[in-house]
């Protein structure tokens, strides 16, 4: 008898398969219950998720990351995505996450900062959801949203033009790096197919924002 739900390593993390045949909430619960009974050889890991077989809605998958997150012992950073377009962007946001943990610096923040919250670091910041328009986001260090970034974001608040912006979705309202502030993009432009990741860096005469890639953190000035 073939098992509804299977999990298994991937290159980024793990992966986990399910049973396109079966009612959701039966698929919900058995994934609660095996990764409780496998937390203990995760022991607090960081990881990208692949959910593959059965096609889910966005709720249907945040439901599953949080089950999972709550019982397996282990931090989701991402979801990967089923196309290669949406695969390519999450790699890039996991290798961009890598990039910042060799300076073992800064902070995560799980979830959504809403419309007149402000979140400040004393290094970098990863944010785990989405910024908000009226949210604000303000680090001595660098600024990652794994999510879409569409309120306000400062990073290098000290005066480190060597900062950066980054986020999956770049739609701030207003951007700063160090001393220079802009606008980012025009994020009145219809967008065109998925979002692509995006990081935004400081050039001698204002702020840039480039297709995020590995070509990119090695061509720009980063610090």
């Amino acid at each position: 008898m073939s098992q509804t739900v299977v999990i298994k390593g991937n290159r980024y993390g793990i992966s986990v398969f399910l049973d396109p045949q079966e009612e959701f909430d039966v698929l919900l619960k058995e994934t609660g219950r095996k990764f409780k009974e496998s937390a203990k050889f995760f022991k607090n890991a960081r990881m990208a998720l692949s959910l593959e077989g059965k096609r889910l809605s966005a709720e249907q998958q945040r439901q599953m990351v949080d089950i999972i997150s709550e019982n397996g012992n282990l931090e989701i950073l991402c979801l990967l995505g089923r196309d290669e377009e949406e695969e390519r962007r999450y790699r890039a946001a996991i290798e961009l996450q890598l990039e910042k943990e060799k300076a073992n610096v800064g902070r995560f923040y799980k979830g959504t900062l809403r419309s007149g919250q402000v979140l400040e670091s004393e290094g970098s910041v990863v944010i785990l959801g989405d910024v908000n328009p009226g949210a604000k986001v303000i680090a001595i260090g660098n600024v990652i949203v794994l999510g879409a970034l569409k309120g306000t974001a400062c990073a290098g608040i000290t005066g480190n033009e060597k900062s950066f912006v980054a986020a999956l979705e770049m739609e701030p309202t207003q951007l700063r790096i160090g001393n220079v502030l802009g606008r980012g993009e025009d994020t009145k432009a219809k967008r065109k197919g998925p979002a692509k990741p995006k990081i935004a860096f400081c050039k001698a005469d204002g702020i840039y924002v480039e297709e995020l890639c590995r070509d990119i953190l090695h061509d720009i000035p980063l610090g």
